[in-house]
């Protein structure tokens, strides 16, 4: 069995277990089928390029990067054998209000046992995820990796970030197989105003389907105490797709923007992906355990393993009923309330409890 689906009432969702990517995730909302999460249309195509990881011949939806992007320290492809590898289905129970999947990854990284344990709720628009990394030795970075798709574009939003910053390092140095539109490296306090590659400035706020661009970005958390989160509004998809994450845990967001900006394959110039990575990473193994930016701005990248080290994260959707992202995500009292610049709100059930807001969370 290489898929397993189950659901909860108004919502399902389907696993690949040859790799732990999330399949399919569906939400049922008043005639309509909400499908937040992007797979790649290359899968099933014939004649792949030749030595592809399997996290990237099967891309889909979500997954966990254990480590994030390069695998130097312990042997592994690119974001590790938990995107890349087969996870056991150990159990599938219901229980009063909704269903629970525990999974376990058949390697073992740095010496843990990794588990993924999802549930759905009858009624909430989200899929709430927790990992579980148990014994082992020494340090892992990691990462969540929901991919949503944007066929005409959208707009986002965020909880409240001290910087942005891209990498030393272009993602496509060669103008002949890709384009970027972000400078490198550069950094900013204004997520409005990045510095572009061309000069000027781009607002980091805005996915436009009209340019042809492969970039990657971190941001990194404002100390607010609360919840964070990522909005974005999708054009042609009608709603509004939600990340949420406890910043004690995933003190970083990574932006993963793939909009027809890569000409070979198997991307082919295909358009409208936004990756959107909360994590406790640098870029690569070795670079997140070593002496890194990040680490000197005081953001932790990586877990120490050896006991239990467990974090959690939430993605789901609503339909759209603002043409604008929230300027504001919060959360209690079993809803999750969406504010808009027009003083108008949202709000819908949820587990306002699952992401340890206030609780020391890492053990």
């Amino acid at each position: 069995m290489s898929e397993h689906e189950f659901q909860a009432r108004g919502i399902r969702a389907k696993i690949d277990l040859a790799v732990g990517h999330i399949a399919d995730f569906a939400i049922d909302d008043g005639g309509r089928t909400l499908r937040p999460l992007h797979r790649a249309p290359w899968i099933g195509e014939p004649d792949l390029p030749a030595g592809l990881p399997e996290g990237v011949v099967r891309l889909s939806g979500d997954f966990l990067c254990a480590p994030f992007s390069t695998s130097d320290v312990e042997p592994a492809p690119l974001h590790g054998w938990p995107a890349n590898s087969a996870w056991d289905l150990v159990s599938d129970e219901a229980f009063s209000g909704g269903r629970t999947v525990t999974m376990r990854l058949q390697r073992k990284v740095l010496g843990a046992t990794v588990d993924k344990v999802l549930t759905l709720r009858d009624g909430h628009a989200f899929l709430y995820q927790q990992h579980v990394f148990t014994g082992g030795s020494g340090a892992i970075s990691v990462a969540h990796h929901p991919m949503t798709g944007m066929r005409a574009g959208g707009r986002l939003a965020f909880s409240p970030k001290r910087l942005a910053a891209t990498p030393d390092n272009t993602p496509e140095p060669d103008p002949a197989r890709g384009a970027c539109l972000f400078a490198y490296p550069a950094r900013s306090q204004d997520l409005g105003r990045f510095p572009a590659a061309a000069g000027g400035t781009v607002d980091l706020g805005d996915y436009s389907s009209e340019i042809m661009h492969e970039d990657f970005i971190t941001l990194v958390e404002a100390p607010h105490g609360g919840m964070g989160w990522t909005a974005v509004a999708r054009k042609a998809e009608g709603d509004v797709v939600l990340v949420l994450k406890n910043p004690v845990e995933l003190p970083v967001t990574m932006l993963w923007v793939s909009n027809g900006g890569r000409f070979y394959a198997p991307w082919n110039g295909r358009a409208g992906v936004l990756g959107i990575e909360d994590g406790r990473t640098a870029v690569g193994h070795a670079a997140s355990l070593g002496d890194n930016w990040l680490k000197r701005e005081g953001v932790a990248t990586a877990f120490e393993l050896g006991a239990s080290v467990s974090f959690r994260q939430v993605v789901g959707a609503l339909p759209q009923k603002s043409t604008a992202a929230p300027v504001s995500v919060t959360a209690g009292e079993g809803r999750l309330r969406l504010g808009f610049s027009d003083g108008s709100a949202e709000e819908t059930p949820f587990d306002d409890k699952f992401l340890r807001i206030g609780e020391r969370p890492l053990n």
